[in-house]
């Protein structure tokens, strides 16, 4: 049996996705800039994409850019928007546990001269809503947050952000990376006071190279990929037509209705599958009770996580040690929530899709306490 919990890291392509891919491959190969029929059907194919994905993030189509996925996404708005505001304030808000595609960027930015803040997350990797008013002065341009950790499934409070600039009167520009987000839980830009929100392909059952950038109307970014002034000059580059149509179908079938009984459904397995290992008498779980349930990170104390995740591999059950973007490294994340080294080299992180079953859920259960059982006997 084989069964794949790492979908923090890349989720299994639709056939639905596979399909369009292929048909955009093979009959609308069209380069969407041209002036031809072909060049005209590419076009049309892109543009219904892009309505496709203004739908599912309640937004207007002209809203939407597309790029090469959320990495590329999270260094458009945060470098075009720091650009767009640089005589207007110093400041950038952050925290201390984002993806490397954003802290990276406004360490960049640190060292350019901006007063760059980055907020601490408590022991579940989640910031405080009141350690936002002070951070978030009238001087600040830019504050950018993850809706939801990759690591612990953590979840910010955006809308306390939001606040927080307003009751500054600062011109900062909230930038959300939802890569996490999206799909599993509502992300609509209006509710979050959002002005940029990152988004990508892989991570709901679509391609990988493929991505979108939110921008509300009226926003100004400076570009930060020149060229021939492609996706309304945010993002030059000709468009990869059959990957963002392999996105337009992964995103057609996010269903607005089914969100929450997707997400009650993965609660259920997360329960489940806690309940399996409650006997572990060397089990601790790091992500907290208001993280998200798609993403569980739990120790194995006095296992370390390399060892477990391939024996796991080895026995057709694939999960993490931590994000994929960070391999072999100690997790910056978990260090951050002040977890100890032990707990830390021991950690691992299962993540759930929709298509996961409780049949998976017991079979993985299983695997976990076989490994616990057998590597505790060998001297490690």
């Amino acid at each position: 049996m084989q069964c794949y919990f790492d979908n923090s890291a890349t989720t299994k392509p639709l056939n639905s996705v596979v399909k369009a891919m292929v048909k955009a491959l093979t009959e609308n190969y069209g380069n969407p800039s041209s002036s031809h029929k072909i060049g005209d059907d590419a076009a049309n194919l892109l543009e219904s994409s892009r309505k496709s994905l203004a739908k599912a993030l309640y937004c207007r189509e002209d809203e939407i850019f597309f790029t090469s996925g959320g990495t590329e996404s999270n260094n458009i708005a945060i470098f075009g928007a720091v650009e767009a505001l640089k005589r207007k304030g110093k400041r950038i808000v952050t925290t201390s546990i984002e993806h490397p595609s954003v802290s990276k960027c406004i360490d960049r930015l640190s060292e350019q001269g901006y007063d760059v803040v980055k907020l601490p997350v408590d022991e579940y990797g989640a910031v405080k809503e009141e350690d936002l008013f002070p951070a978030i002065t009238k001087d600040t341009i830019l504050v950018s947050l993850a809706y939801v950790n990759s690591e612990v499934g953590s979840v910010q409070p955006i809308k306390a952000a939001a606040k927080a600039i307003k009751s500054a009167n600062a011109p900062a520009m909230l930038h959300v990376d939802a890569v996490q987000a999206f799909g599993k839980i509502k992300v609509k830009p209006s509710l979050l006071g959002a002005d940029l929100i990152s988004v990508s392909a892989h991570k709901v059952h679509g391609p990988k190279g493929v991505g979108a950038l939110y921008v509300k109307k009226g926003t100004r970014l400076v570009p930060y990929v020149l060229g021939g002034g492609h996706e309304g000059n945010i993002r030059s580059g000709t468009q990869g037509v059959p990957g963002i149509a392999g996105f337009s179908a992964a995103v057609d079938e996010i269903k607005e209705d089914e969100i929450k009984q997707n997400y009650e459904k993965v609660k259920l397995l997360k329960k489940k599958l806690l309940a399996e290992l409650k006997d572990l008498d060397n089990l601790v779980e790091n992500s907290g009770k208001e993280s998200i349930p798609y993403i569980l990170n739990i120790s194995l104390i006095g296992l370390p996580s390399e060892v477990l995740k391939n024996y796991l591999s080895e026995h057709g059950v694939y999960v993490s040690t931590g994000s994929a973007c960070s391999r072999g490294q100690r997790s910056v994340i978990l260090t951050e929530m002040g977890l100890s080294n032990e707990r830390i080299d021991s950690a691992i992180r299962i993540s759930f899709s929709r298509f996961n079953t409780e049949k998976e859920v017991l079979y993985l259960a299983k695997m976990i306490k076989q490994a616990n059982n057998t590597l505790r006997k060998v001297k490690l």
